[in-house]
Protein backbone atom coordinates (compact mmCIF):
# COMPACT_ATOMS: atom_id res chain seq x y z
CA UNK A 1 0.00 0.00 0.00
CA UNK A 2 1.45 3.34 -1.03
CA UNK A 3 0.81 6.42 1.10
CA UNK A 4 2.62 8.89 -1.12
CA UNK A 5 0.53 11.43 -2.97
CA UNK A 6 1.16 12.24 -6.58
CA UNK A 7 2.19 15.82 -7.17
CA UNK A 8 1.45 17.52 -10.50
CA UNK A 9 4.57 18.42 -12.46
CA UNK A 10 3.56 22.07 -12.86
CA UNK A 11 1.55 23.03 -9.78
CA UNK A 12 -0.04 26.46 -10.06
CA UNK A 13 0.18 28.37 -6.82
CA UNK A 14 -3.30 29.73 -6.20
CA UNK A 15 -2.02 32.40 -3.81
CA UNK A 16 -0.03 34.12 -6.53
CA UNK A 17 -3.03 34.48 -8.82
CA UNK A 18 -5.57 35.64 -6.24
CA UNK A 19 -5.94 38.42 -3.71
CA UNK A 20 -7.35 38.05 -0.21
CA UNK A 21 -10.93 39.06 0.54
CA UNK A 22 -9.94 41.53 3.25
CA UNK A 23 -13.50 42.68 3.89
CA UNK A 24 -14.73 39.12 4.42
CA UNK A 25 -11.72 38.25 6.56
CA UNK A 26 -12.09 41.31 8.79
CA UNK A 27 -15.83 40.73 9.12
CA UNK A 28 -15.21 37.09 10.09
CA UNK A 29 -12.62 38.11 12.72
CA UNK A 30 -14.37 41.18 14.22
CA UNK A 31 -18.09 40.29 14.29
CA UNK A 32 -17.88 37.76 17.16
CA UNK A 33 -16.66 40.57 19.45
CA UNK A 34 -19.50 42.97 18.62
CA UNK A 35 -22.80 43.29 20.49
CA UNK A 36 -24.35 44.83 17.39
CA UNK A 37 -22.62 43.36 14.31
CA UNK A 38 -24.82 45.46 12.02
CA UNK A 39 -22.92 48.56 13.21
CA UNK A 40 -19.68 47.26 11.64
CA UNK A 41 -18.58 49.21 8.59
CA UNK A 42 -15.57 48.05 6.55
CA UNK A 43 -13.85 49.73 3.62
CA UNK A 44 -10.88 48.35 1.71
CA UNK A 45 -8.74 50.35 -0.70
CA UNK A 46 -5.85 49.00 -2.74
CA UNK A 47 -3.06 50.90 -4.43
CA UNK A 48 -2.95 50.75 -8.24
CA UNK A 49 0.19 48.63 -8.09
CA UNK A 50 -1.65 46.23 -5.71
CA UNK A 51 1.30 46.11 -3.38
CA UNK A 52 -0.54 47.82 -0.52
CA UNK A 53 -4.03 47.67 0.96
CA UNK A 54 -5.75 50.00 3.40
CA UNK A 55 -8.56 48.63 5.54
CA UNK A 56 -10.78 51.05 7.42
CA UNK A 57 -13.35 49.79 9.88
CA UNK A 58 -15.79 51.45 12.24
CA UNK A 59 -18.04 50.11 14.98
CA UNK A 60 -19.88 51.34 18.05
CA UNK A 61 -17.69 52.74 20.82
CA UNK A 62 -19.29 50.41 23.37
CA UNK A 63 -17.70 47.43 21.57
CA UNK A 64 -14.21 48.92 21.65
CA UNK A 65 -13.15 47.06 24.81
CA UNK A 66 -14.16 43.66 23.47
CA UNK A 67 -12.56 44.22 20.06
CA UNK A 68 -9.28 45.45 21.50
CA UNK A 69 -9.21 42.97 24.37
CA UNK A 70 -7.12 43.06 27.50
CA UNK A 71 -3.85 44.79 26.73
CA UNK A 72 -4.77 44.93 23.03
CA UNK A 73 -4.40 41.17 22.59
CA UNK A 74 -7.51 40.65 20.45
CA UNK A 75 -6.78 43.43 17.98
CA UNK A 76 -3.13 42.39 17.77
CA UNK A 77 -4.17 38.83 16.87
CA UNK A 78 -6.55 40.21 14.23
CA UNK A 79 -3.77 42.39 12.79
CA UNK A 80 -1.44 39.39 12.67
CA UNK A 81 -3.95 37.31 10.69
CA UNK A 82 -4.60 40.16 8.24
CA UNK A 83 -0.89 40.82 7.78
CA UNK A 84 -0.23 37.11 7.19
CA UNK A 85 -2.92 37.02 4.49
CA UNK A 86 -1.37 40.08 2.84
CA UNK A 87 2.17 38.72 3.00
CA UNK A 88 1.05 35.47 1.39
CA UNK A 89 0.32 37.42 -1.82
CA UNK A 90 3.19 39.90 -1.52
CA UNK A 91 1.15 42.84 -0.20
CA UNK A 92 1.35 44.96 2.89
CA UNK A 93 -1.71 46.10 4.78
CA UNK A 94 -2.67 49.09 6.91
CA UNK A 95 -5.59 48.82 9.37
CA UNK A 96 -7.33 51.98 10.60
CA UNK A 97 -10.05 51.71 13.23
CA UNK A 98 -12.63 54.48 13.68
CA UNK A 99 -15.58 54.98 15.99
CA UNK A 100 -19.12 54.97 14.59
CA UNK A 101 -18.99 58.75 13.97
CA UNK A 102 -15.97 58.36 11.70
CA UNK A 103 -13.37 60.02 13.90
CA UNK A 104 -10.05 58.37 14.54
CA UNK A 105 -7.94 58.77 17.62
CA UNK A 106 -4.47 57.59 18.51
CA UNK A 107 -5.88 54.77 20.64
CA UNK A 108 -8.02 53.54 17.71
CA UNK A 109 -5.40 53.86 14.99
CA UNK A 110 -3.00 51.16 13.83
CA UNK A 111 -0.20 51.93 11.43
CA UNK A 112 0.33 48.25 10.73
CA UNK A 113 3.73 48.22 12.38
CA UNK A 114 3.05 46.63 15.71
CA UNK A 115 0.43 49.11 16.78
CA UNK A 116 -1.11 49.44 20.21
CA UNK A 117 0.06 46.81 22.64
CA UNK A 118 -1.14 48.34 25.87
CA UNK A 119 2.38 48.58 27.26
CA UNK A 120 3.41 51.74 29.09
CA UNK A 121 6.83 53.26 28.74
CA UNK A 122 8.29 55.22 31.63
CA UNK A 123 10.59 58.04 30.65
CA UNK A 124 12.89 59.28 33.39
CA UNK A 125 14.45 62.70 32.96
CA UNK A 126 18.22 62.49 32.69
CA UNK A 127 18.66 65.16 35.36
CA UNK A 128 17.28 62.88 38.08
CA UNK A 129 19.74 60.54 39.77
CA UNK A 130 19.24 56.84 39.30
CA UNK A 131 17.78 55.13 42.34
CA UNK A 132 20.30 53.23 44.43
CA UNK A 133 19.42 50.38 46.76
CA UNK A 134 19.57 51.14 50.46
CA UNK A 135 22.08 49.12 52.44
CA UNK A 136 20.51 46.55 54.71
CA UNK A 137 21.47 46.53 58.39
Amino acid sequence: MSLSKSVPENPATPLQNSTPDYIGLVKFLIEPFLESPESLSIDCERSPARARAWIRLAFEGADKGRVFGRGGRNIQAIRTVIQAAAQAVGESVNLDIYDAQGSSSSSYRDSGSGGHTGEKQVVRPSSLPKPTPKPRP
